[in-house]
């Protein structure tokens, strides 16, 4: 399949090029200092995470601590309500061990970080899944682990800042700025650029600096190979559609590398939040222009001094305001389209998928359920398969606080 001057037949060998970009877009946009330590991951990724020994090993893992392969749900009870003529499935990304995607990259990284001999690995988390999965990760290979977050994160995903603390990480509130995720990334990177001889950053999403965008979805590709072989065996055929949420874009970037080379139309979906103002929403690919933060070139909101702006989201995982660069990449050359969706449709999503089918999605992957269900109505006929990255327990406090129980 090829769009553009792009051929999907061979993608992965061509994209990031030796510098790390898609296009125009990613790089290594750091102090020489912590380029040596990028290079040296760089390095370290393109031999150690090719050897055979460390593909067993991750294998491994994924089967017998993970849990994996994820299993595909149809979601028949919500594709009736919706009419039956288009039927909605999920990827079960939920019932991955630690209760979303994130572990797919944690353990690659952090056993990356063993194969180094590093002591220590260091992280950001926003809804907080990211880091639960790095302090699963360091738990299990005896790793130091330190976990930046923000103060309005914090007090938002309480349950899951104690699950990281019983794993025993250190969690580190940050408290400027809007004390999310941004700021929690700042002061990650800060405390990376003093440790790197010891540790490893390991980014929660398909951001920062090269190698993190390529490391980041080669880890995550397990979710879109598993769920393109589970789909053909299940229904006999492919999607017409596959829709994930998109923050930074990890677990999007996931599913998409499956079906890249295939016929089917593919959707990110950002948060709209409470409107289209500045400020009010984290749609970054929607509403953005082109800039460099946190050492490479994307999509992200600015304000009127050309910094980084506010941004707000319900889903604590997708408040950045930036996204990845290989998600600016395609949709730059129109290969996968990104659209919105607001708090009011996620946490309609978030009920009706529990109350139907038995599922408490988390607020973020709530995103991505508003929309395939929005999809579907549209839609003569076919299947939409939705990447459903991550339960809701970490959720429930905060959403029945701001949003109450609806009667039945």
């Amino acid at each position: 399949m090829k769009v553009g001057q792009v051929d999907f037949n061979d993608y992965f060998s061509h994209y990031p090029d030796k510098d790390g970009l898609f296009g125009k877009f990613g790089g290594c946009y750091i102090s020489e200092e912590l380029k040596a330590a990028m290079a040296e991951i760089t390095e370290a990724y393109y031999s150690i995470c090719q050897s055979r020994k460390f593909i067993a090993e991750l294998r491994r893992i994924r089967k017998e601590f993970q849990g994996r392969p994820t299993p595909i749900t149809h979601l028949e009870r919500l594709s009736d309500a919706l009419g039956g003529k288009v039927q909605l499935y999920a990827k079960r990304e939920d019932l991955n061990h630690s209760g979303a995607h994130k572990l797919n990259h944690c353990m690659g990284e952090a056993l990356l970080a063993k194969y180094m001999g590093k002591k220590k690995v260091i992280a950001e988390t926003g809804a907080g899944q990211h880091g639960v999965a790095l302090a699963t990760a360091a738990a299990y290979f005896g790793l130091e682990c330190d976990i930046y977050m923000g103060s309005v994160d914090i007090k938002k995903q309480a349950p899951n800042v104690a699950r990281m603390k019983i794993l025993g990480a250190n969690v580190v509130e940050v408290k400027e700025g809007l004390a999310t995720l941004k700021e929690a990334v700042d002061a990650a990177f800060a405390a990376y650029s003093r440790e790197y001889k010891d540790c490893i950053y390991c980014i929660g999403s398909v951001l920062g600096p090269h190698p993190f965008p390529m490391m980041v979805r080669d880890f995550q590709s397990v979710v879109g190979i598993e769920a393109r072989e589970q789909f053909i065996e299940m229904t006999g055929h492919l999607p017409s559609a596959i829709v994930a949420c998109v923050g930074g874009g990890s677990n999007a970037a996931g599913l998409f590398s499956g079906f890249l080379n295939d016929p089917v139309d593919i959707y990110g979906i950002e948060p709209l939040g409470r409107g289209e103002k500045l400020g009010d929403h984290a749609a970054s690919l929607k509403y953005g222009t082109e800039g460099i933060m946190h050492g490479f070139n994307s999509i992200m909101l600015k304000d009127e001094n050309g910094e980084p702006a506010p941004v707000y989201s319900v889903a604590s995982g997708l408040d950045y305001p930036s996204s990845g660069p290989e998600h600016a990449f395609w949709q730059e050359i129109g290969r996968v389209k990104y659209d919105v969706i607001n708090d009011e449709e996620t946490i309609d999503a978030f009920y009706r998928l529990s109350r139907m089918e038995g599922i408490i999605p988390a607020i973020e992957s709530s995103h991505a359920v508003a929309y395939g269900m929005k999809l579907a109505k549209t839609m003569d006929h076919g299947s939409v398969l939705i990447n459903l990255s991550g339960r809701g327990d970490k959720d429930m406090d905060f959403v029945i606080e701001k949003y109450g129980i609806p009667e039945n």
